[in-house]
This record gives C-alpha cells, sequence and structure tokens, in this order.
C-alpha cells in the first residue's frame, strides 16, 4: 500500500505533546467536532430508546433483546465489513452511512411523536443501525489513522474515547431531562439533526492533508487472509480476545444500568440519567489523564482489565444510588483506559494494508458480542438482579486481565511478544 500524503501534525514540523496533542490537527479538529454534536444525539437516543423499549414491554430480557439486535450484523458482518473498508475511500464511506444514521434516527423520531411506535418498530430500526454500524466502524477507526498518523494515534483514539464519554456525560443527563418534560421521540429527533454536524465535519476536510492510504484490490481470500495475520500474531489476537470476554459480559451497560436505576434503586428516567452521565465525566477525567501519559501495551490493558473489574464489583454491592452513581465515576475512567489501551495497541501493531481488517475484529470484540451478552445479562438481571448482572461482568475483567497478566508474565520469561509502547521499546 503506497502512502502519498503525510497527514497535517503542526505547523512547525514537531510532533505536538500533551493530553490534547491531536486537536494541533486541523482535520482533526474538524472530526472531533463534528463527532461530539453527533454522538451527543446518539447517546439521548440510547438512553431514550431504552426507556421507551422498558415502558413498552416492562421487561429487561426484551431490552437485551432489542440491544443485542442492534449489536448482531456486526457480529455477523464485522470482518467482512473489514475488508470493505481496506477496498474503499473511508471517508466517503462514513459520509454515506453516516446520512443514513441520521435518516434512520428520524424515522423512530416521526413514529414515536406520531404515537405509533411498537416494539417491532424499535426491533427493526435497531437492526438497521447495527447492520449500519457493522461497516462504520472499521472505516472510522482506520480513518482516525489516516488523519493524524502514527505519531498522534494513541493520544486520539484516546481522545476519541474522551469525546464519547463526555457525550455520554452529557447526553444521558439531557435525555432524562427531555424524558421527563416532552416524551422519547424528541430525543430521537434531535439525534436525526446531529448527524449533519458530522457529515458537515467530514466534507469540510481539507484531503490534501489526510494519509492517503491506497485502497487494495479486489480479490478472493482477503477476509481469509485478514484471520490468518491476526492469528499469527500475538500482539494482536491476545488484546482482541481480553476484549471479546470484557465486551461480551461487561459493557452491557445499556441493559444493566436501565435495570438497576428502575428496580434496584427504584429510580426513573433521571436516575437512569445520572448514573450514565456519572460514567461519562469518569471516562472524560481519566481519558485525559490516559491521552497525556497513558501507555500502549499487553501490561498497562492488562492493569485497566483488573481496575475496571474492581470499579464494576463496587458498584454491583453499592447500598444506595448515590454510592452507585460515586462508583459509576470511576467504571467510566477504567472504561475508557482498557477501551483506548487496547484499541491503540492494535492500530500501532497492524500492518496499514490490513488496519481495516484488524479494526472490525475489534468492533467484533467490543460490540459484536453484545448479541450474546446482552440477552444473557438482560436474563439475569430479570431472574435475579441487577447487581449480579454488574457482577458477572465485574468477573469477566478479572478473567481477562488473569489471561493478559499470564501471557505477559511468559512473554517477559521468553520475549516471544514484543508490542510496541509509547515509551519506547515493548510494553
Amino acid at each position: 500500500m503506497s502512502l502519498r500524503r503525510t497527514p497535517e501534525v503542526s505547523t512547525d514540523g514537531v510532533t505536538p505533546k500533551g493530553a490534547l496533542a491531536s486537536l494541533s490537527n486541523p482535520n482533526y479538529r474538524l472530526y472531533f467536532a463534528g463527532q461530539t454534536l453527533s454522538l451527543t444525539g446518539t447517546w439521548m437516543q440510547m438512553t431514550a430508546q431504552a426507556w421507551l423499549v422498558l415502558t413498552l414491554s416492562g421487561s429487561a430480557s426484551v431490552l437485551g433483546a432489542i440491544v443485542a439486535l442492534q449489536a448482531l450484523p456486526i457480529l455477523l458482518l464485522g470482518p467482512y465489513a473489514g475488508v470493505i473498508a481496506d477496498r474503499v475511500d473511508r471517508r466517503r464511506l462514513m459520509i454515506v452511512l453516516q446520512t443514513i444514521m441520521g435518516i434512520l434516527a428520524g424515522i423512530l423520531a416521526v413514529l414515536t411523536l406520531g404515537g405509533w411506535v411498537q416494539i417491532w418498530h424499535v426491533a427493526v430500526l435497531a437492526l438497521l443501525v447495527g447492520l449500519n454500524n457493522a461497516f462504520e466502524n472499521p472505516a472510522r477507526q482506520a480513518f482516525i489513522h489516516q488523519v493524524v498518523g502514527e505519531e498522534l494515534i494513541r493520544n486520539a483514539v484516546t481522545l476519541n474515547s474522551v469525546m464519547v464519554n463526555a457525550a455520554r456525560a452529557v447526553g444521558p443527563g439531557v435525555a432524562g431531562l427531555v424524558l421527563a418534560a416532552v416524551g422519547a421521540g424528541w430525543c430521537f429527533a434531535i439525534n436525526a439533526l446531529s448527524f449533519v454536524a458530522v457529515v458537515v465535519s467530514l466534507v469540510a476536510m481539507n484531503t490534501a492533508t489526510i494519509e492517503h492510504e491506497e485502497p487494495i484490490a479486489r480479490a478472493k481470500g482477503q477476509l481469509r487472509e485478514g484471520l490468518r495475520y491476526v492469528r499469527g500474531s500475538p500482539a494482536l489476537w491476545i488484546p482482541l480476545v481480553m476484549m471479546a470476554l470484557v465486551g461480551t459480559l461487561a459493557y452491557e451497560f445499556q441493559v444493566s444500568l436501565p435495570a438497576a436505576a428502575a428496580d434496584t434503586f427504584e429510580g426513573g428516567p433521571q436516575a437512569l440519567g445520572f448514573m450514565t452521565s456519572a460514567m461519562g465525566v469518569g471516562a472524560v477525567v481519566g481519558g485525559l489523564l490516559v491521552a497525556a501519559r497513558g501507555t500502549t501495551g499487553l501490561r498497562p490493558l492488562t492493569i485497566a482489565a483488573a481496575g475496571f473489574g474492581v470499579t464494576i464489583a463496587a458498584t454491583a454491592i453499592a447500598p444506595s444510588l448515590p454510592v452507585a452513581i460515586a462508583a459509576l465515576f470511576f467504571v467510566g475512567w477504567l472504561s475508557v483506559t482498557f477501551m483506548s489501551t487496547g484499541n491503540a495497541t492494535l492500530q500501532l501493531n497492524a500492518d496499514p494494508r490490513m488496519r481495516g481488517r484488524v479494526m472490525s475484529l475489534w468492533s467484533v470484540a467490543f460490540m459484536g458480542s453484545t448479541p450474546i451478552g446482552g440477552p444473557i445479562i438482560g436474563a439475569i438481571c430479570e431472574v435475579t438482579d441487577a447487581r449480579v448482572g454488574l457482577g458477572v461482568g465485574a468477573v469477566s475483567c478479572f478473567v481477562a486481565a488473569a489471561l493478559g497478566a499470564a501471557v505477559w508474565r511468559r512473554g517477559n520469561r521468553r520475549r516471544p511478544v514484543r508490542m510496541r509502547s509509547t515509551e519506547g521499546g515493548p510494553a
């Protein structure tokens, strides 16, 4: 794959430092601003959709099934979507797919505001959103590297996680107020409008300063080629297995938190908004620290997995809503640390011509695992309690940390696995 253009990093040719280093890149600033507005709307929709499903069905299992349905296309089509991300112009693909997302949100808004919405409507639209996400996620993950280059990719990935979680801090809180005041339909309408921002930001980018990665030619066996490539590199498959474990059972907060807010703590949509927002605030604080001083590799990923498990366990045993909200602040902190460390580790160790396929497997491990974990956690919450559902997620983090620790110790003795670290040398 030929590289024809150099990403614009700074005006004096020196790679910037600090927590906000990537924002020195004008294209990344555009991307960051557009995504911030859009993701705030997305978190509003996710919160409102969860509450709408619980209101219509009264069942955490149904909510788990809807969440799983939205992630099912990522599980089934994610690896193939990575092949497509390596074959096409990623920016153009993102423009098309983000436009479709806005249309789908608009349809749900009309159905809800008109009083016609039913569970099957939400299910069908969730499936279509998932289909769109299956192809958009690997393209977006790989595109960030094209915008900022290798020197700033860890910082950009972490700032991207900060952005997502800042939106999580604002979006659900606003959604709780809008839900209580005028209902879920307006949350969906606001989300539909927010996609205008991200489409405009992508169109407005200066393409001359984006690193050009020549799309690979269409050929047979490219999916198998990508899988073989990952299987042959411990620096790639170990973080992917860890994320698959954690993603399946720990990252099902769309199911466990609404159940905890409604049943365990006997709150309303405002309680859910505060709980989700606390995670977002924690993720912003933690993410900024990771962006400034974080490293990549198996050892920091293992430590993050263990810490993530501890904070989820603390939330599970919280005696009251205020204590749970405080614990969720640290859940958000360790969540973004684990996620950004794993993502950047993959980005730095992946061959450019394979990056779309590698990051598609990351999407499968992170979000595509929801069709398995969502119904499991939903059923656990319904049969027992949301505390038990959260506890299962904590255990999955501990198992992932144990796996990472075992492999890292063995690698330290035999030194067969060498991962790049932002501090230089193997992690």
